[in-house]
């Protein structure tokens, strides 16, 4: 072992020194170098920081820096992340789109565009004029459709959702405004009219029932009891035939 390395060493590191770090790494983590000011120090990570992507190598494991434009990459060539001001396409990352898709500010990267899709067309409505369906010969009717796929920013743009055209429909007349409710309150009051008569009919019939009743009890008390007949047969005294 050279004088100045050791194997005493902290952080995962498997030999180091106290000028440069770490030299070596222990088994499966990942040695990278840091600058700090104008030197580098090496140290052992379980896995490669942010703007690094990781390389397994028989003797040992590397953190490789990715592209200027990337900010984090799964290799040198496939950048996962851009940098502010760049759009991700394919692993690449581009200051413009290519024709055919536009950039999302949101997800930072290059998108299909997206055309507004409609539904179809709901039936026309009834003939109305003035939201009335009676009282005029010539109205409108309106159908209406849904949107089912709102555009992106280079798609294009929604269509109308409703229309009216011109329609005609026979001539009626509209049924007076409350009228319909007067004449349904007049038969209920008529109904409840005719409940009350027969009531009070029945009522009538009950009392003078109970009346003949009472009239006829309180003759029986008036009238005076027969005096009950005597027996002829019993009056006749017997003959006595012996003298």
């Amino acid at each position: 072992v050279h004088p100045n390395v050791s194997q005493g060493c902290q952080g995962g590191c498997a030999t180091c020194s106290d000028y440069n770090g770490c030299l070596s790494c222990k088994p499966r983590l990942f040695f990278v170098l840091e600058r700090i000011g104008m030197k580098q120090i090496g140290v052992c990570l379980s896995s490669c920081p942010s703007g690094y992507y990781g390389t397994r190598y028989p003797d040992i494991n590397k953190c490789a820096k990715c592209k200027a434009d990337c900010e984090t990459c799964f290799t040198r060539n496939f950048c996962t992340k851009c940098k502010s001001g760049f759009y991700l396409y394919s692993g690449k990352c581009l200051e413009k789109c290519p024709d055919g898709l536009e950039a999302n500010n949101h997800t930072m990267e290059c998108t299909s565009i997206v055309h507004c899709e409609a539904s179809e067309w709901s039936p026309w409505s009834p003939c109305t004029k003035k939201g009335k369906t009676c009282g005029f010969k010539r109205g409108n009717e309106v159908r209406v459709r849904e949107i089912v796929q709102h555009p992106s920013a280079k798609g294009n743009p929604c269509p109308a959702t409703s229309e009216s055209r011109k329609c005609v429909v026979q001539r009626k007349r509209c049924q007076k405004e409350g009228k319909g409710k007067k004449n349904r309150e007049e038969k209920r009051k008529k109904i409840n009219k005719d409940e009350s008569k027969e009531t009070r009919q029945e009522s009538k019939g009950r009392a003078a029932r109970r009346q003949n009743r009472e009239q006829r009890e309180n003759n029986n008390k008036m009238q005076p009891k027969k005096r009950k007949a005597p027996n002829k047969e019993q009056d006749l005294a017997p003959v006595d035939t012996a003298h």
